[in-house]
């Protein structure tokens, strides 16, 4: 039964972390954002495997339902973003941008630095971590969905796409905070807090994003060093 219980719960992770690098390293971000709604699912599992069904209900409601929304309102996707300008059909659903590489090395190694901090971290408040890591599979992937998210909000130029690995990243976050603290009541309202308040940011940022789509075009999402890259 407990092998049985320990096979289930590395399977729920090994899904968290697959779905999470497809959405992160997918340039379709239509299919992106739909990958993060299935992302956001799976942690809806997650915590329910934890114990802790509020969460659960949060997770499904502020993370697939309404953060989902707005990924997708921020692509223009629903029939009532299409004006009669037809500017809302316009709008490209793949990230075409391309950065210099010698930016992505550079802040790939501070993602890495991050990383390195947060296993030392772990490692210092868990040290039952070291010495029998496959018992605790759910946490395992709190880590690797974390630095991973970490390393695509530091590479990528498109904001909705860091927007994606924003939430990602806090996923992961709460998913450790949730392993590492367990799923006591004052654990579960901070992580509750922090779900609020990453819809919040969602959708301020998704507001950005349309705005931005407005004044500038799609450019303008990625305008991160474009005044550098055209000097050069």
């Amino acid at each position: 039964m407990i092998a049985s219980s320990t096979l289930l719960e590395g399977g729920l992770a090994l899904c968290l972390c697959v779905v999470a690098l497809a959405c992160l390293f997918d340039r379709h971000l239509l299919r992106a954002s739909s990958l993060f709604i299935l992302f956001a699912l799976l942690m809806t599992l997650a915590w329910w495997w934890l114990g802790a069904p509020w969460l659960a209900l949060a997770e499904l409601l502020l993370g697939a339902v309404l953060t989902g929304a707005s990924f997708f309102y921020a692509l223009r996707v629903f029939p009532s973003d299409v004006d009669s300008s037809g500017y809302g059909r316009r709008v490209s659903y793949y990230d075409n941008l391309q950065g210099i590489w010698h930016h992505g090395v550079a802040r790939a190694l501070l993602a890495l630095a991050w990383c390195l901090m947060m296993g030392g971290a772990i490692r210092y408040v868990m040290p039952v971590m070291a010495y029998s890591p496959t018992e605790h599979p759910l946490v395992l992937a709190a880590i690797f969905i974390a630095a991973t998210a970490m390393g695509a909000f530091a590479l990528h130029r498109h904001l909705l796409r860091r927007l994606l690995a924003f939430n990602i990243l806090g996923s992961g976050v709460f998913l450790l905070l949730a392993g590492m603290a367990g799923t006591v009541d004052g654990a579960q309202a901070l992580v509750s807090v922090g779900l609020l308040i990453a819809w919040l940011g969602s959708l301020l940022g998704a507001l950005l994003i349309r705005h931005l789509l407005l004044l500038g075009g799609e450019s303008a999402l990625g305008h991160d060093g474009s005044a550098k890259e055209k000097a050069q």
